[in-house]
């Protein structure tokens, strides 16, 4: 047998590590433990030279302790019925429990690595970049007749066919899937590669393999790096949803403290507690050279909870290395054969322990051991699945029988339908399924729980996505923590009134912008009969014209936002009628013309809500009505009292804007005007002014204001406080008036007016067209249904007859225990002795 390369035979290394070569449950990688005395050889010389005997060991074998390893040929039928349900599971998106390993992580963490590890053998492109664009799905089953990988690839036609195809097949196939997906705008797909491998080296597991999560950064030059970084966490997150599938969550750091990956596995909709999550750090033998004190060493290795944010299985982390370098014959390979790539895994795993043992100055615990190494690894996930396994089989029975009765229910309705087809019993199906759709879109609006958040709902960041965001003029979002339910994932009227929620703190927290002195010249122009100044003219020009430009795009972003809420009650209302078995799944005409009535009646009515806001925006903008803008003069005066008027200049000045009656606060001796001039005003002159004084004081206020455009500061501020006031008034009226106008005319037409109109339609369509129902096209999708729910409900009685035979036999291994007896014990961690026998 050839050796790997010297540089990869490790050192000889104390006795607590060599029981990392007898982990796997499958008996060809269940390795003996070498000799444990003074100057003996290194556990990869003796597992190199021990490997041919141990591929001549009998299946049925004991372990040296006396026991037992369960019969593989009994299992095979275990991982062979799970496998099928999870394809089932996928092609016809039934709600089966199929365990499986969800690898997760960033680019270059070496996520195929990894998994490349756990199965013996090399399959994928590895290295920097995006490598994986669609989930890889693979059923790996232990073979012991298989001396090489025996690969299948699950075709993507209906129904599935099993593809026997070799590696090299298997990679060409994942590459130009890579290449055309690479062409396409998201450039990603969750429609996963199904892959079935058999071999002698294999580990009895379901591992998904998802793309790599991309850390794009910020800026506009990253925009499409941050799009396909959204575009793969989505996919992710939808595969973390499933809450059958324990999350391997791996991390490239030695600080537990930055959570790349587990960010993202912490979401709510994924695995916020980390109670299915098993953490694995990649690359241990690029970390072990960073530490210089044994403590690091010891933190990593065991790091506290606080720093791990949550309970992950398992209790702590595992660490892994993967050997550089690919297997194949040509110059630049490392590797002859996928034996030697599984000898440099060995011996990498046991050099791993050295290093550790090194800088701790002592040898490794056996808890400590017990998380090194890809073969701890991969014995402590074969042992996970296999208990999920056991565990869930009596419960995937009675979801069987109801999947059986379901089908068969649906194939003898299908059956029914051809029988009685023609356009009068299509017209009344019609008539149900449309008022039962009304039914559901006014459930959904009410509000109602009988469609799923998690896969119906969206929370305020999908929503800002899809149905754009409500930004001020500044370009700001409201932060998340203050829009009340932000992270709830909601549909329906819920929906729709977080969203006017958001709108009502976006815009009621608006201010005006300060004016620029060039902006109140400007708006002082020239009167129609002199050239003087009216700065109160100059200040609701300013404030009406800076209105209209801050609050039209914010109505238009209100509008588009609360259509995308209500575009999406449609599908779910399907979803809620296929559910309930309403849906017209053989006539997708009659419901693309629904689903087009609905459409054109959400943007005509959005388009008339909008004219009626525009409307009333253009009235607030168009005439000032102090009354409303101010609520009264005194309001005004109050809020002018603010301005600093430090001489009589500035009183003069307040006095020429035409507030009557107005004094500046803090003046003892304002300006006071002479009842001849203001017989209006009924404020006397004090006695020690003269009425000379006061005559020159007028001429000076008239010199300075009106015939004089030297802003001075004081008017400065006044006509600013003025716009502010303005600006103010309207933005109030504007909330308001757009809240009770969406409600009104936006929300309620929906739930009194669109039942009339989709009844009219499609009864005038009824009476004028012919082509309503095409009866020829829903004959050929009954058939095709038809042959579609046979083939199922011969796959699920294939399957269900195949748990049956599982479920007696594990009943007569493991006769019922006794209700005084405690349950089974923790999954173990250190030792394979305890691993269940069938």
């Amino acid at each position: 047998m050839l050796r790997p390369p010297a540089h990869m035979l490790p050192t000889p290394v104390s006795s607590n590590i060599v029981a990392s070569y007898a982990l796997s449950s499958n008996p060809e990688l269940r390795l003996p433990k070498p000799p444990d005395r003074p100057g003996s050889r290194g556990p990869s010389s003796y597992w190199l030279e021990n490997l041919k005997c141990i591929r001549d060991r009998p299946r049925d074998c004991c372990d040296g302790s006396g026991s037992i390893h369960f019969t593989i040929a009994g299992n095979e039928k275990l991982y062979e019925a799970y496998n099928e349900l999870h394809s089932l599971a996928e092609e016809f998106h039934k709600p089966f429990d199929a365990p499986a390993i969800l690898v997760v992580g960033h680019q270059t963490d070496g996520k195929s690595a990894l998994v490349e590890a756990l199965m013996g053998f090399q399959f994928n492109h590895v290295g920097g970049g995006t490598k994986t664009r669609r989930p890889i799905t693979m059923h790996m089953k232990y073979n012991a007749d298989c001396a090489q990988p025996r690969c299948f690839l699950v075709s993507e036609d209906q129904p599935h066919r099993e593809k026997e195809q070799s590696l090299d097949e298997i990679q060409a196939y994942i590459e130009s899937e890579n290449k055309r997906l690479e062409g396409e705008t998201c450039q990603f797909s969750a429609k996963e590669i199904i892959l079935k491998i058999e071999y002698k080296f294999c580990p009895n597991l379901t591992i998904i393999d998802t793309p790599g999560l991309i850390s794009a950064a910020p800026g506009l030059k990253n925009e499409t790096l941050q799009s396909q970084g959204g575009a793969v966490e989505a996919i992710v997150l939808l595969k973390m949803q499933r809450k059958e599938f324990i999350i391997l969550c791996l991390e490239d750091s030695s600080d537990w403290s930055n959570a790349t990956t587990r960010r993202i596995v912490m979401q709510l909709q994924a695995d916020p507690e980390l109670s299915r999550t098993i953490l694995v750090s990649t690359k241990l033998d690029t970390r072990i050279p960073q530490f210089s004190r044994p403590d690091d060493v010891k933190l990593f290795l065991k790091p506290p909870g606080c720093l791990l944010d949550g309970n992950i299985m398992g209790g702590s982390p595992f660490f892994t290395s993967v050997p550089s370098g690919r297997v194949g014959s040509s110059k630049d390979s490392v590797f002859p054969s996928n034996t030697h790539f599984q000898e440099a895994v060995a011996a990498r795993e046991a050099q791993d322990v050295v290093l550790l043992e090194e800088k701790l100055n002592g040898p490794l615990s056996r808890e400590e051991c017990s998380r090194v190494g890809i073969s701890r690894l991969r014995w402590f996930l074969e042992e996970l699945l296999q208990r999920r396994y056991l565990d869930s089989v009596p419960n995937i029975i009675p979801t069987l029988n109801k999947e059986l009765r379901t089908i068969t229910n649906k194939l003898q309705q299908t059956t029914q339908d051809l029988g009685e087809l023609n356009e009068t019993r299509l017209r009344e199906r019609g008539r149900i399924f449309r008022d039962s759709l009304l039914a559901k879109l006014s459930l959904l609006l009410r509000g109602s729980v009988v469609a799923s958040p998690e896969k119906y709902g969206e929370s305020l960041q999908d929503e800002r996505l899809q149905g754009g965001v409500i930004v001020s003029p500044d370009g700001l979002q409201m932060p998340h923590k203050h829009v009340p339910n932000a992270t709830m994932r909601l549909y329906g009227g819920a929906q729709y009134h977080r969203a006017m929620a958001e709108f009502r703190l976006i815009v009621g927290k608006l201010k005006c912008h300060t004016v620029s002195r060039e902006e109140i010249v400007n708006a002082c122009g020239v009167e129609d009969i002199h050239d003087g100044t009216n700065y109160v003219r100059a200040a609701c020009v300013i404030a009406t014209s800076k209105a209209r430009d801050v609050f039209e795009p914010l109505l238009h972003q209100l509008g588009f936002r609360l259509s995308h809420i209500l575009r999406r009650s449609l599908p779910i209302a399907f979803h809620l009628l296929q559910r309930d078995g309403d849906y017209i799944s053989s006539d997708a005409f009659f419901v693309r013309r629904i689903a087009s009535a609905f459409e054109t009646f959400v943007d005509s009515t959005e388009r008339d809500c909008l004219g009626k806001c525009m409307e009333d925006l253009r009235s607030m903008t168009r005439y000032v009505t102090w009354s409303l803008h101010n609520k009264g003069r005194s309001a005004l005066r109050h809020f002018l009292g603010s301005v600093s008027t430090p001489n009589e200049q500035s009183a003069a000045s307040m006095t020429n804007i035409g507030l009557e009656g107005f004094s500046p606060p803090n003046s003892s001796n304002s300006c006071k005007q002479d009842s001849k001039v203001r017989p209006e005003n009924n404020v006397t002159l004090p006695n020690q002014e003269s009425s000379q004084t006061t005559h020159v004081k007028l001429v000076n206020l008239l010199e300075s204001t009106l015939w004089n455009r030297k802003l001075a500061p004081t008017l400065e501020d006044i006509v600013n406080a003025l716009v502010a006031q303005i600006f103010e008034g309207i933005r109030d009226h504007c909330v308001a008036s757009a809240e009770m106008k969406f409600n009104c005319y936006f929300l309620m037409p929906m739930v009194d007016k669109f039942p009339t109109v989709l009844r009219e339609t499609l009864e005038t369509a009824f009476q004028k067209d012919t082509d309503v129902f095409n009866v020829a096209q829903v004959r050929r999708a009954l058939e095709k249904n038809r042959a579609d729910l046979a083939l199922e409900l011969k796959q699920v009685e294939k399957l269900h007859e195949k748990f049956i035979n599982i479920h007696h036999q594990l009943s007569s291994a493991y006769p019922s225990p006794d209700p005084q007896q405690e349950t089974f014990d923790e999954l173990p961690v250190d030792t394979p002795d305890n691993h269940p026998s069938l």
